[in-house]
């Protein structure tokens, strides 16, 4: 027992995840001068977004890109990409002095089980027990990939959308990306360039115009930042109606939406991908199509599986309400419409954060001081 004691590290508040929500929360903790650390399984913070494709752009502007206390060093209306987002969050811990243990994965968090109400998390031979507990993993973790994927031929090169870099992972012929939601257009738009490209899916709605990198953004982007914050919220019956939504089907088509797709040479077909038939995909429309190449941009699922006891509903998202668990000091960020259709954004991030620092700071009797944060560069 005196073992179990000597190798187990303790601290008031444990964050498990250093991406946009995680800072944020620790920025407000500090804030109030309340001790705690953030572990994090990427070997480096911000690598969650090195490891995406190399094209990828955010589709909200750099002023909007800030988290609290510190703005995107970028002009205000230019389009971060992925790894200026990720070198962003690594120099905010660092600005602010953020405790980030980077390269500890969490396998398992489980309440101590002696009255206390304190949980453990344990990460191989670590042990870290904490008062509370603010998980800040990420929405969606675990590819998705249809059965009908192990029935293709071999030789055909299957990739999921988050194992996809850029157009050199493809072999020479023809390319079939499946499923169309940001990530399958992205993909499809620069496949496109230097192959055959066929997109198999059905779009869930695009903007009726082309609102990025134009002068619209300027006029049009702050009305819809305006009702991204206030409007689509778990408060309005609009919001609730877009939260039920946003879980189970992907969002419209922002930047490269199907005229894009159209005048880049894309084959598009909306029958989704049913069977296979001598080792090459077959569409619901009963379609055979013979491919070199599959990406499947079919989306990832989330796994809160490793906290004990289970913590999720029926639809696999942790049971909370704006991301305080039924579970006393445990807390949840980054799960889609949280509060808004803002917490599946960057600009969302402060918001959902600093509730969630509120309600923790009310279980432990603190009180906030925070100074303003700065703005964004025109």
């Amino acid at each position: 027992m005196n073992a179990t004691i000597e190798t187990t590290e303790r601290v008031e508040t444990l964050i498990i995840g250093a991406g946009q929500t995680g800072l944020a929360a620790g920025y407000f903790l500090s804030k109030r001068g309340f001790p705690f650390l953030i572990l994090d399984a990427n070997e480096r913070i911000g690598d969650q977004w090195r490891r995406r494709y190399d094209s990828l752009r955010l589709f909200s502007p750099a002023r909007w890109d800030g988290l609290p206390g510190k703005a995107f060093p970028a002009p205000g209306w230019s389009s971060p990409t992925g790894r200026q987002m990720a070198d962003h969050l690594e120099s905010y811990a660092a600005w602010f002095g953020l405790p980030v243990r980077t390269g500890v994965r969490v396998d398992r968090l489980t309440p101590v089980g002696d009255g206390s109400g304190d949980f453990v998390a344990l990460a191989g031979e670590t042990r870290i027990r904490a008062r509370q507990v603010i998980v800040a993993t990420g929405a969606f973790t675990v590819p998705r990939i249809p059965d009908v994927a192990g029935r293709l031929d071999p030789a055909i090169r299957q990739l999921h959308s988050s194992e996809y870099r850029n157009p050199s992972q493809l072999r020479d012929g023809p390319v079939l990306v499946v499923g169309l939601g940001h990530s399958g257009a992205d993909i499809a738009f620069e496949a496109a360039r230097t192959h055959r490209t066929i997109v198999s899916g059905k779009p869930h709605g695009e903007l009726p115009f082309r609102v990025f990198d134009t002068w619209r953004a300027r006029l049009l982007l702050p009305l819809l930042g305006f009702v991204e914050s206030h409007v689509l919220t778990i408060r309005t019956p609009m919001g609730r109606k877009a939260a039920a939504r946003s879980r189970v089907l992907p969002a419209p088509l922002l930047r490269v939406r199907r005229a894009e797709l159209d005048r880049a040479g894309v084959e598009r077909h909306e029958s989704r991908v049913a069977s296979v038939l001598d080792g090459k995909p077959v569409l619901e429309d009963g379609t055979v199509l013979d491919v070199a190449t599959i990406i499947w941009c079919t989306g990832s699922r989330p796994d809160y599986g490793w906290i004990e006891p289970s913590v999720t509903g029926p639809d696999g998202w942790p049971v909370e309400r704006r991301g305080v668990s039924d579970v006393p000091g445990l807390y949840f960020l980054g799960v889609p419409f949280q509060y808004g259709l803002t917490s599946m954004l960057i600009d969302g991030a402060a918001r959902d954060a600093r509730y969630v620092v509120d309600r923790l700071a009310e279980r432990v009797g603190a009180t906030i001081d925070e100074p303003a944060m700065q703005p964004a560069t025109a």
